[in-house]
């Protein structure tokens, strides 16, 4: 979309208009990325594949620091494998992409087909469980042996019939944690230690406010014992799934073969998780944090946290302009935001200045730093924050602006979780009653049937019939029951006993 003088944003439609679409185009404003030829699949372009290399670098840091290590298994899992733990397979048939044959040969007519049957058929990996477990089986003998602590970042294939850029796509990619303890309680600890983990990735590194908690039995990884679940609501109120943890008990450990002999010399099964997060997040991010100019990057996971734009309309001022830039950007990245150096970038390019930075706001980069022939004079800079409006700008000395940068930075990143956090609070609501429950979340404006209440706190006494009830009729689901201590109530549907209050929301 061009940007002429009666353009006021950068992306049509708006935000209130048609999220769902404002999505997409901000996706493609950005350059994060794009639709592949292979139905459902994308192409992650550099910028969007940047936020997710920062996103890897920055969790693996965590996981490393609670003691677990990387390591990678096979893309291709025999189909047996998946049998031996029922609940584990039905909840992923339908979504199972599955190998038959293999070699390509040509027909009389030189068309290409399938050559030789497989003896068995490969699932492409839809999850990792059951391809770990028989590794495990054989790595773990004692209790010496544990605890296994192993994450893998892979891609992985769920055939997806409705996909959407990172939210839902046939390949994507992830982490996935899987563990093996010697008790039940340390592998409950162990789940919850990631859950713990992923809600302060969240918070302090996306600057996206979550609910925490456990997943309703209906809504648990299939297979799992206990799920945990942090939950993001975005600019349409809806909720996002960003990441879940998964106590499995020792279901996958029988299916597999996970035995060990315990302190008492007695044979055991093991005690496994299973947790990760995926690219998702970055859609995440997108849909929490973007405006209709487009994406707005919180500083710890931008691919450039600073960017210099030369101004020079004069080419005899042209030279001294960059030198100027190159010894600005020396100076920054000598400056440490977060314990790391800052990326900057020099947009060179002899482009129009109005188009260059109309390309680094749909980009979402927090500042942009601007630098003419008049600021040479003055010794200064002109400073743009992405988290205020485009045309605001502010004049600032150089040496007080290299001094200043990691300060503005963190300033950045705390506001956008600090207006994230309150348009949360904003939108969540105490529900007492199914005739409020049925009003908050049925669309005022049937012209935007997307547009409701958000997220509700409502009383439910754990029946599996109301909350297929509640899906069907308003296809909204119960995201978590939050963790500890909580006042009891009454069922807003059934008038029934409930222990607490759970987190209900619309979601994708």
């Amino acid at each position: 979309m061009s940007n002429s003088a009666t353009t006021k944003t950068a992306i049509s439609p708006r935000r209130e208009d048609d999220f769902p679409e404002w999505y997409q185009q901000v996706i493609r404003a950005a350059e994060l990325a794009e639709p592949s030829d292979v139905r459902g699949c994308m192409v992650i372009r550099p910028w969007g594949y940047g936020v997710w290399e920062n996103m890897q670098r920055q969790l693996d840091a965590m996981f490393r620091a609670t003691g677990h290590r990387n390591a990678y298994f096979p893309l291709f899992i025999p189909l047996s494998y998946f049998a031996k733990e029922a609940e584990h397979v039905e909840g992923f048939a339908k979504e199972c992409a599955v190998v038959t044959h293999s070699r390509l040969e040509a027909d009389a007519d030189g068309k290409l087909r399938p050559a030789s049957a497989l003896t068995e058929p490969l699932v492409v990996r839809p999850t990792s469980e059951t391809i770990i477990g028989a590794s495990y089986a054989k790595w773990v003998q004692s209790y010496r042996d544990l605890p296994i602590l192993i994450n893998q970042w892979a891609n992985v294939v769920r055939w997806e019939m409705r996909p959407r850029l990172f939210l839902r796509t046939t390949e994507f990619l992830w982490q996935e944690g899987h563990t093996v303890h010697e008790t039940e309680a340390e592998a409950r600890a162990e789940a919850k230690l990631i859950l713990d983990l992923y809600e302060r990735f969240a918070c302090e590194h996306l600057a996206v406010p979550v609910f925490t908690g456990e997943k309703s039995e209906s809504e648990r990884f299939p297979g799992a014992v206990q799920t945990l679940s942090i939950e993001a609501m975005v600019q349409d109120r809806k909720a996002i799934q960003a990441g879940t943890s998964h106590f499995l008990g020792q279901n996958f450990a029988r299916a597999s073969g996970i035995q060990f002999q315990n302190r008492e010399g007695k044979q055991e099964f093991g005690w496994t998780t299973s947790w990760g997060v995926s690219a998702r997040l970055v859609g995440t991010v997108v849909m929490m944090h973007g405006d209709d100019d487009g994406i707005i990057l919180p500083p710890r996971i931008a691919p450039t946290q600073i960017v210099i734009l030369p101004v020079t309309p004069r080419e005899e001022a042209r030279a001294a302009v960059l030198e100027a830039c190159d010894k600005l950007a020396e100076q920054l990245r000598e400056a440490r935001y977060v314990d790391l150096p800052i990326e900057v970038e020099i947009d060179r390019r002899e482009i129009g200045g109005g188009a260059k930075n109309w390309e680094w706001i749909k980009k979402g980069v927090p500042l942009r730093v601007e630098i003419g022939p008049r600021d040479l004079e003055e010794n200064s800079v002109e400073l743009s924050r992405r988290d205020q409006p485009v045309k605001q700008k502010q004049s600032m000395l150089m040496k007080e602006f290299v001094a200043r940068a990691p300060e503005i930075l963190r300033s950045i990143q705390q506001n956008l979780y600090d207006r994230a956090k309150q348009f949360a609070d904003a939108n969540t609501r105490v529900i007492g009653s199914k005739e409020g429950f049925y009003d908050f979340f049925t669309p005022k404006n049937t012209a935007k049937p997307e547009i409701h209440g958000g997220f509700a706190l409502a009383h439910w006494s754990g029946s599996r019939k109301v909350e297929e009830q509640i899906k069907n009729d308003l296809k909204v689901t119960i995201r978590v029951i939050p963790l500890g201590d909580s006042e009891p109530g009454r069922c807003i549907f059934t008038g029934e006993p409930s222990p607490c209050q759970v987190v209900w929301a619309k979601a994708y």
